[in-house]
């Protein structure tokens, strides 16, 4: 039976390949730059637990990763998560889908922006630069590392335009270089580190507290996010099934590298040092093992993998509104293909002006590191919510499985709700245990009912829109959640 395809919309060239997607998917990823400040981050609340907060965390993913995929080979659609729940569940939660998704990553952009503006102060301090223009550098400074991480923003973002492949060819490089000197400093951390390995680093038994494994855990969902980036540029690869392959390759890898890295950074590095360093302490751990100039090389590698980042993270989100302005639930403006590039140009230069616009009121907090920790925790709890609803609209869609054929049943409808599930207990109590945490609002990255208004505020901003494209714009969407695809008719037919 083949389903009845939606509309045909604006089409996007066709340009990648494999081994393309899996450089966006692991460049949006970002191992780099979650080994290097998310360890340090996830270290402050879990301790020496790093492996295993990561392994807990990967279980659910792994079965949000197999939902994504199965979703995709009966519907490639660059707006996936939002076509998919849209249609499988009810089209407010499918737009909400969306929504988050374009909002956690402009404050992803934003994060990155001050991260990769924190690594080039950080390196040219290494270099013996420590001031310009009468002003002392500061890594920590969240106005210095905004102010440079804006101007790599902009560059990356022009370049994005020219094409995903472009893109990928850059990343592609650039995760080279990251991978070599990532394998390099955490094997011989691993081999050289004076702290003893320990087999309690795997126990969760061994985590302080619930609030502090909830917590522990979403931070390393945050870790994992970006791996469905492939899935967004499912109608530029050449077969749709390549953005399956390339989102699974890339969660496995990511796996491999964060189990490395946070067992080399705990053999070098103690556990005050791992949670004190935060967003300088990739430097640190190479300080640590190397003198100059080779101590600089994570550094670098760090700064490649935030510039990779930026870039990464621009391109699904213009091709997500893209796909949710062919369905008029966003303004025609996100739907407009460059002739010349075959990409949403004018989009993409309008999301990189937005993360500008919300780095810039980043300012608010001044210090890096509690910036970073307002972002991850706020990103954490919608990006947990997403990959719930999508999970639980893949089970929704396979349920007749259960019948048919009982193994497939298992890996299409129960392993998908189990993920579910655990992602929004994990949310739910996370914000639970915010609210609780304190009796008063501070613009603090340690006062828990700024902690929850922010991804609140995200949640609810989503609805106001989706409203607005239902009764204003009118949008068909709202009818059937059906998204629009041009080339629907042929995929669809032949995924069967």
């Amino acid at each position: 039976m083949i389903d009845t395809p939606p509309p045909s919309g604006p089409a996007l060239r066709k340009s990648l390949g494999l081994l393309d997607g899996v450089a966006i998917a692991a460049s949006s990823t970002a191992a780099t730059t979650s080994i290097g400040i998310g360890l340090g981050v996830t270290a402050g609340v879990v301790g020496l637990h790093l492996p295993a907060i990561m392994l807990l965390a990967f279980l659910p993913i792994l079965g949000i990763a197999g939902a994504y995929s199965r979703l995709n080979k009966v519907e490639p659609n660059a707006g996936n998560g939002y076509v998919w729940v849209g249609r499988s569940l009810t089209p407010w939660l499918g737009f909400l889908v969306g929504w988050v998704n374009i909002v956690a990553t402009i404050a992803f952009l934003a994060y990155t922006t001050a991260v990769t503006g924190s690594a080039m102060i950080q390196l040219a301090g290494e270099a013996g630069v420590h001031k310009a223009g009468g002003l002392t550098l500061d890594p920590g400074s969240t106005a210095q590392t905004t102010a440079v991480g804006i101007v790599i923003l902009v560059a990356v973002t022009l370049t994005a335009v020219t094409g995903v492949r472009t893109a990928a060819r850059l990343q592609t490089g650039l995760l080279i270089f990251e991978y070599v000197v990532l394998l390099g400093f955490c094997g011989y951390g691993i081999v050289t580190g004076p702290h003893a390995f320990s087999l309690s680093w795997f126990d969760p038994f061994a985590i302080p507290s619930a609030s502090a494994l909830a917590q522990g855990l979403l931070l390393s969902v945050f870790c994992y996010w970006g791996f469905e980036a492939a899935f967004t540029v499912n109608e530029e690869v050449r077969d749709p099934r390549d953005a399956s392959r390339a989102g699974l390759i890339t969660l496995v890898t990511m796996l491999g590298l964060f189990l490395l890295g946070s067992i080399a950074f705990q053999r070098v590095l103690s556990e005050d040092e791992l949670a004190g360093h935060g967003a300088q302490g990739l430097a640190y751990f190479g300080d640590r093992l190397a003198s100059q100039p080779l101590a600089a090389l994570p550094l670098v590698a760090l700064m490649f993998s935030a510039v990779a980042s930026l870039q990464a993270g621009v391109i699904p989100t213009a091709r997500g509104m893209f796909a949710m302005s062919r369905d008029r639930t966003l303004g025609p403006i996100w739907s407009k293909v460059s002739s010349r590039y075959g990409t949403p140009a004018l989009g993409t230069l309008l999301i990189g002006a937005l993360a500008t616009a919300v780095a810039a009121l980043a300012l608010v907090i001044p210090r890096l590191a509690d910036m970073i920790m307002a972002t991850v925790n706020a990103v954490g709890i919608v990006v947990a919510l997403s990959y719930a609803l999508t999970a639980l609209a893949a089970a929704v869609r396979f349920r007749a499985l259960l019948r048919e054929d009982w193994r497939q049943g298992v890996r299409a409808v129960v392993l998908p709700t189990l993920s579910a599930i655990s992602l929004l207990g994990l949310g739910g109590y996370l914000c639970w245990s915010f609210y609780t945490s304190t009796d008063h609002l501070e613009v603090s990255a340690d006062n828990g009912w700024f902690l929850l208004l922010t991804p609140l505020a995200m949640i609810a901003s989503g609805f106001l829109a989706a409203a607005w494209a239902k009764w204003v714009r009118r949008s068909p969407y709202f009818h059937s959640g059906r998204g629009t695809d041009a080339d629907a008719p042929q995929l669809l037919a032949t995924s069967r």
